[in-house]
């Protein structure tokens, strides 16, 4: 009970001090320039054909507040702030009172932020939680209330606050779930809208109509209980059938709401660009957008995920050429998780780190031949210290295999091995050589996939093996102009040399090998499965850990990377594993349909020879399965080659 009584004692000092501020800025802020918040939050977004595919705040979709159901404002107020029209923007006691329940009850149950507060929020473009950030909304929150009329605050709050399913302001929301004008809403309509901004994910009535319907109830029963509606209509509302339509624009900012969030995560780290709407007055922001790909990409994941609830998902697709991002998805669905996965989220990639060991590998001498014994094998480095990697099923040769047989089958011993033979540091620094950031450790166990890198990073190293060896950095602005189309900012493409495209073209024909049926031995390449349905000749690796799944692969043109796995590290299951490589495939399937099948020039110092797939060896009569691979010339196998470790056990 004492300790309950300091923390009171000390929470009251600091309201104090919140209200001895307040007033100083109050005199401050009387004197200071009237902020124009009405045009601030206006944030337009285009797409790759300079089409606006996202409007945020502006005049166009702004609506006055005699132009909103009274029903609706009354179901706001009561629910967000009934003290709304007494208060200076802080309502003070509701602060003491939600303090003091999350100090009884240990948890966060009530919060107390003014229907001026939360409008201050949405005039950020970043949504950092700092200290500085709170010192400006406390700043804002005041300057609006000095300098704005009660009325003229509510009606920026109800044009910028979010309904659920990309629809923000009510007017867009009344539309989208009932086809009507906010002006027209009726009081079960307003209830039910009024209480989706607390968690648009859980109390959208378009998905959980019961969960929707007891919130529906709460907000009425708060409105009888703060005497903006009669029993009569309480009962009225409850008994009202709700039409709902839940349909809105095909290319709304529901299908792209990961990428929006994607470009303005990109946005806040361009240094001449202002951090607040406030002081840019609007923007438009031109991206590289596509809808198709956007749209192709979340069909696939929905069609392959549709018996899994629970399992998440990321993809990227890129232009490898210049970076543009074409479409993104960081999660299963925004509205129940905005956390962008596939810019944020670092996790274990896998063997999809093998490609760049073997890129190396082929800088160092190795061919496509290069054999080496696919059988258990522990290896001793510093320290006396072991390790004793396992094939995935515990499959081995037993016979020595070539570069092209252990890419198509992911032989994790033939992997490091050739990381052992070149040197620990090789790949650490060759993967900063592509523009990988990440920590990557020094360890026999990295070629494998055991550190953990972000999916920009990955698929940006991809992208240079995809183009034929330039860098290039992923990006989703082109340009930004204020409202008047004055630039602001224009992206300046970045593209270094960086790898001898006829290497490039060497390893993307070997990751042809991972659904190439030739190869088909004592093992079977990764993704022979998902063979069926590639229409065109795809470069593709696969890669899996014990927590998650990927496939990323490309074409000339494009590169897409697909994750998938659980939030809290989970294991997945067998049967799992197979829905990276099946949204791949349909997603590029579908994107590319229609399009030109290119692939790669043969560079005029690369020849192709006819091989025997596993031993790498030159074909004969007798050769049962024969393929061809590429070398450099001169480089072509002779037939009389030994396996790597053999040579070393001969010595």
């Amino acid at each position: 009970m004492k300790k309950k009584k300091k923390k009171l004692k000390t929470i009251s000092f600091l309201l104090l001090l919140l209200t001895f501020l307040s007033l100083a800025f109050y005199s401050y802020n009387k004197v200071n320039t009237k902020l124009e918040i009405k045009s601030a939050n206006n944030i337009q977004l285009y797409d790759y054909k300079n089409e606006l595919f996202f409007q945020g705040n502006g005049s166009t979709s702004w609506t006055n507040l005699n132009n909103i159901s009274q029903h609706l404002i009354n179901a706001t107020i009561s629910t967000e702030d009934k003290n709304f029209y007494k208060h200076f923007g802080f309502d003070i006691p509701r602060i003491f009172k939600s303090l003091w329940i999350n100090i009884l009850s240990k948890k966060t149950k009530q919060g107390a932020s003014t229907i001026t507060q939360q409008y201050t929020k949405n005039l950020f473009l970043d949504f950092d939680k700092t200290w500085e950030r709170k010192y400006k909304e406390m700043w804002l929150t005041i300057n609006m209330e000095l300098h704005y009329s009660k009325e003229e605050i509510l009606e920026g709050y109800l044009n910028t606050i979010n309904y659920g399913h990309g629809m923000y302001g009510i007017e867009n929301a009344a539309n989208f779930y009932f086809n009507k004008k906010a002006k027209d809403l009726t009081l079960a309509e307003s209830a039910m809208l009024a209480g989706i901004p607390k968690s648009p994910a859980n109390y959208s009535p378009l998905i959980n109509s019961e969960i929707a319907k007891n919130r529906q109830r709460n907000i009425l029963n708060g409105m009888l209980k703060n005497k903006f509606i009669t029993k009569e209509e309480l009962n009225n509302a409850l008994n009202e059938k709700i039409n709902l339509i839940g349909k809105k624009k095909e290319n709304s900012i529901t299908t792209a709401m990961y990428y929006q969030n994607a470009v303005l995560n990109e946005l806040e780290n361009i240094n001449s660009i202002p951090k607040s709407f406030l002081d840019t007055g609007g923007l438009k922001i031109y991206t590289n957008y596509n809808y198709d790909a956007q749209k192709k990409l979340e069909e696939s994941i929905k069609n392959n995920l549709k018996n899994n609830e629970n399992i998440q998902t990321a993809g990227i697709m890129m232009d490898p050429n210049n970076g543009n991002i074409l479409a993104l998805i960081g999660g299963r669905d925004y509205q129940k998780s905005e956390y962008n996965r596939a810019i944020f989220s670092k996790r274990q990639v896998g063997s999809t780190m093998k490609p760049l060991l073997y890129y190396s590998a082929l800088e160092n001498g190795f061919t496509a031949s290069t054999a080496f014994t696919s059988e258990e094998t522990t290896f001793t480095f510093s320290n006396n210290k072991t390790y004793s990697p396992k094939n995935a099923n515990d499959i081995y040769g037993h016979i020595p295999i070539s570069l092209a047989a252990a890419i198509s089958y992911s032989d994790n011993i033939y992997a490091v091995k050739t990381h052992m033979f070149l040197g620990e540091e090789n790949l650490v620094n060759f993967s900063k050589r592509l523009g990988i950031k990440s920590k990557l450790d020094i360890v026999p166990s990295l070629p494998l996939g055991t550190n953990e890198l972000t999916m920009l990073e990955l698929i940006r190293a991809y992208a240079t093996f995809a183009n034929q060896g330039y860098k290039v950095k992923p990006h989703f602005i082109n340009k930004i102009t204020d409202m008047e189309d004055n630039t602001l900012y224009t992206y300046k493409e970045e593209k270094e040399l960086i790898l001898n495209p006829s290497l490039t073209y060497i390893l993307s024909e070997l990751l042809t090998t991972t659904y190439d049926k030739t190869f088909i031995n004592y093992n079977y390449p990764t993704i022979l499965n998902i063979a069926p349905k590639l229409s065109r000749k795809y470069s593709i690796k696969s890669g899996t850990t014990a927590t998650d799944s990927w496939t990323i692969g490309y074409t000339p043109n494009l590169v897409t990377s697909i994750w998938c796995g659980y939030d809290d590290n989970k294991d997945i299951k067998i049967n799992e594993y197979n829905y990276t490589k099946n949204i791949w495939a349909d997603t590029m399937e579908s994107f590319l349909k229609n399009t030109n099948d290119k692939w790669y020039k043969i560079p005029s110092n690369v020849v192709g020879a006819v091989v025997d797939p596993i031993s790498g060896a030159p074909a004969t009569k007798n050769t049962k399965n024969k393929k061809i691979l590429y070398y450099l010339k001169g480089t072509e196998p002779t037939g009389n080659e030994m396996a790597f470790d053999e040579i070393d056990n001969n010595n």
